[in-house]
């Protein structure tokens, strides 16, 4: 399966159970509510799926479930997130012969790589399978960007055909498109410049709080796509406080309190990570409840689209 990579890319949770092992029922529960409101793909085990907690038997257990639940509705994007370029490469071939559509890469975890070794883990990654791969910007958590310099150079490898933008730095969009036109798809990655970078020519959302408000996100996306500008800056400005969730370093127990409290998850995380408790657990679900109860009503999408 291609990938075409406009459109909401849900970056889901890891359900799990109190025990901490992994609850695939959850799972399959929040896929299919991303894919009734109108999905465009599915990214698991990222940093909201807990990568770190995962081992990589864990990871290739839950992309087997992701295919099995999409059934080829939807693609199924795994994440790629390593230390050492050689358990890279292993995982990509293992992901390929299960029948992942396509990756998500991350720069080198645990080393801050310079500028040759970023590129050659990325090479490396690219030349080890056919498949199409989303390269993730984020210097802001994990100190490594990717420049305009370094993606002239990934340009030779054809598979990589988006980035997940998550500079911060909303001007970057525009710099991508000025630089490669439409040769690179770029995909905001953080939720509080989601709309801001769709109105500036992004052409798709990687998104978070999409795991508890699937059909809010994806009306959002729709509305902005379909100049309906005023329309889609109304949900925004209710989603805002909603979305600034995503942008904690506790955001992975925040959304996941937010999918409890939409019925489209559970709050177990793994350890070192603990489910919230006392007045910050207050204070968040102040601000979930707060965005549930008013709700907005939403068009009908068939009208968006029409």
């Amino acid at each position: 399966m291609s990938i075409n990579w406009k459109g909401v890319f849900p970056a889901i949770t890891t359900k799990f159970k109190a025990d901490e092992t992994i609850d695939f029922p959850a799972i399959a529960k929040n896929i299919e509510a991303q894919i009734e409101a109108g999905a465009n793909g599915i990214i698991l085990c990222g940093t909201l799926g807990e990568a770190g907690t995962l081992a990589q038997s864990e990871k290739l257990d839950i992309l087997k479930e992701a295919l099995k639940i999409s059934a080829g509705r939807v693609p199924i994007v795994l994440n790629i997130a390593e230390s050492r370029t050689s358990e890279a490469l292993k995982y990509v071939k293992e992901a390929e012969k299960i029948g992942a559509n396509g990756f998500m890469c991350l720069p080198p975890l645990r080393y801050f790589s310079d500028e040759r070794e970023t590129l050659a883990y990325f090479s490396a990654i690219a030349g080890a399978t056919a498949l199409p791969i989303m390269l993730y910007n984020n210097p802001v958590d994990y100190k490594i960007e990717i420049t305009i310099p370094m993606f002239k150079k990934l340009a030779a490898f054809k598979n990589i055909e988006a980035v997940k933008e998550s500079t911060r730095d909303v001007s970057n969009t525009t710099r991508m498109i000025t630089e490669f036109g439409d040769r690179f798809t770029i995909l905001c990655g953080v939720d509080t410049l989601a709309m801001e970078s769709l109105v500036m020519g992004a052409h798709g959302w990687v998104a978070g709080l999409v795991c508890a408000f699937p059909k809010e996100t994806v009306t959002i996306f729709k509305l902005v796509k379909a100049g309906r500008i005023e329309e889609a800056r109304e949900i925004y400005r209710w989603f805002l406080p909603l979305l600034e969730l995503d942008i904690h370093p506790k955001l992975v127990q925040y959304i996941k309190l937010a999918e409890t409290q939409t019925g489209l998850g559970t709050e177990y995380v793994r350890a070192p990570r603990l489910i919230l408790e006392g007045k910050e657990r207050e204070q968040v679900l102040a601000v979930i409840n707060s965005g549930i109860a008013k709700r907005p009503a939403l068009p009908e999408l068939k009208a968006v689209l029409a």
